[in-house]
């Protein structure tokens, strides 16, 4: 089944066309230019524009990230390709407030948006119809139970303009890895022993990053969502990471900050690279 558009949550649930970045190259000029990569760097199908490569890092397996500071512009917040998806790499990515995101046939990209969009859960606006929709508790929330299908499902959504996806296989392993090491997390709706709605992401210290979310039931994973800052909120989990601003998640409490004080608030709320302790499968409630 095809999801509904206002289920389409976190703002990475988008498909990325880089191109558009060639009608601003008036722009891109003033940018810092950083050195073009090795003709065997990455293959393209041409929809990444020649004028960015010489604008962004290229990272070789063992470079480190630029700083943040010099992400473009426009494409608002490219900062890096190159690399790899190794949980290591990932893991110093998202502490950084960096996150991969690329569509097939684009070599691997690196976001640090300005402004960042957040979701500070103690700011979480619950509707009265969807708070009536949860006391009637038509879905049963589960947590880790079913990973592996809700990064398949969400890479499989259909949405409004969309014509690809960012989920790319490799990405599908890479979380699966992070999921195998406790550090991606997934948040499942069931109803009648079928998954119909989740949502995925990422724990450290004490930020929650999310990726992407899919519903095959109305109001599948805004339950969902309203379930995991529950079980955040028990945690002193402070924020959710939204990476981009959307009218659906400003409608439930996020809001964008500036890139340097989204950095500084990781900073004080992840102090070791380490998975957070009391994650688990099982149904919401059971887990605490």
């Amino acid at each position: 089944m095809v999801p509904e558009g206002p289920e389409q949550g976190f703002a990475s649930d988008r498909f990325i066309d880089i191109a558009c970045a060639e009608r601003s190259h008036a722009k891109l000029h003033r940018c810092r230019a950083h050195p073009a990569p090795p003709a065997c760097a990455h293959r393209s199908n041409g929809r990444f524009p020649l004028s960015l490569r010489s604008l962004i890092a290229w990272l070789d397996e063992d470079a480190p990230f630029p700083p943040i500071e010099t992400a473009l512009n426009e494409p608002n917040g490219l900062l890096a390709a190159g690399g790899d998806l190794s949980p290591a790499r990932l893991i110093d990515a998202y502490r950084r407030g960096i996150y991969p995101w690329y569509s097939e046939g684009q070599p691997l990209l690196w976001w640090s948006p300005d402004p960042r969009m957040v979701l500070y859960v103690d700011d979480f606006r619950l509707s009265r119809s969807l708070a009536k929709r949860m006391r009637r508790r038509e879905f049963d929330i589960r947590i880790d139970t079913a990973f592996g299908d809700v990064i398949e499902a969400c890479a499989d959504a259909r949405r409004e303009g969309q014509q690809g996806t960012w989920i790319t296989r490799e990405m599908i392993d890479a979380y699966r890895r992070l999921h195998e090491r406790g550090y991606a997390h997934s948040v499942e709706a069931w109803r009648d022993g079928e998954m119909v709605g989740g949502l995925y992401g990422l724990a450290l210290g004490r930020a929650f990053f999310g990726e992407s979310m899919f519903a095959r039931a109305s109001d599948a994973s805004k339950v969902c969502l309203a379930s995991l800052v529950a079980f955040l909120q028990r945690r002193d989990v402070v924020m959710i990471d939204c990476q981009q601003e959307t009218a659906h998640l400003a409608s439930m409490g996020a809001r964008p900050i500036p890139r340097r004080e989204f950095a500084r608030s990781l900073g004080e709320l992840i102090n070791s690279n380490a998975a957070p302790p009391g994650w688990g499968p099982g149904r919401l409630q059971e887990c605490g």
